[in-house]
């Protein structure tokens, strides 16, 4: 999902105790120090909760990228529903204002998914994160649409409101959202701008 330079590898005695913890993660994907890559970051709208990305050359589907959030030790496995994110919301009081709101909006569409993967919030054509495998006719529709997300203020109920544009399996939606202090988001309309692409948003979390 994040593709900028701001994680942190784990190493040594702190990569074979998280490891530990999680192997085999979901009762299927073997970890070892020798392969496994761990690294964490901060988030804006959380103190004291990181999220962990875990990735391993040797599982079957080379795609998969496993992610955690981290509070106070305790793991919270991201596996496309929404329950993780609304109990570490509680727990460590998510922090949303304007000027995290479309961080928050990105990470919740990614990690709460549909049956046909994550709702990927896309705004540039060169995002690594979006299909590689585009042909010409694709890539000119999708460079027409992607824009960046935009806060568009807040309702009489004290709730953030977004636009975005939003690639959901092999198809591109404007979406407007709307999201609570607490963290809850609800998507208010939707309107396609793109459909029957030849490529399809693939970003597996396992």
């Amino acid at each position: 999902m994040y593709h900028d330079n701001n994680w942190n590898e784990v190493s040594g005695d702190e990569l074979a105790g998280f490891l530990d913890k999680v192997n085999p993660i979901d009762g299927k994907y073997r970890t070892s120090p020798a392969s496994t890559k761990v690294a964490w970051r901060t988030l804006p709208f959380y103190e004291s909760v990181a999220l962990i990305r875990v990735k391993d050359p040797n599982w079957v589907n080379k795609k998969v990228t496993i992610y955690y959030l981290t509070d106070q030790g305790n793991l919270y496995r991201l596996n496309g529903t929404s329950p993780p994110i609304h109990e570490i919301n509680g727990i460590a009081s998510v922090k949303i204002n304007e000027d995290n709101v479309l961080d928050y909006l990105r990470f919740f569409c990614f990690f709460v998914r549909g049956d046909d993967g994550p709702f990927y919030v896309s705004e540039d054509i060169d995002d690594p994160n979006l299909p590689a495998d585009m042909d010409a006719m694709t890539r000119v529709a999708v460079e027409g649409s992607v824009r960046p997300a935009s806060y568009e203020g807040m309702d009489e109920n004290g709730y953030f409101l977004c636009d975005a544009v939003v690639f959901y399996s092999n198809a591109l939606f404007i979406a407007s959202f709307s999201i609570q202090q607490s963290g809850m988001v609800e998507m208010l309309k939707d309107q396609p701008v793109a459909g029957d692409l030849t490529s399809r948003i693939e970003q597996p979390i396992g």
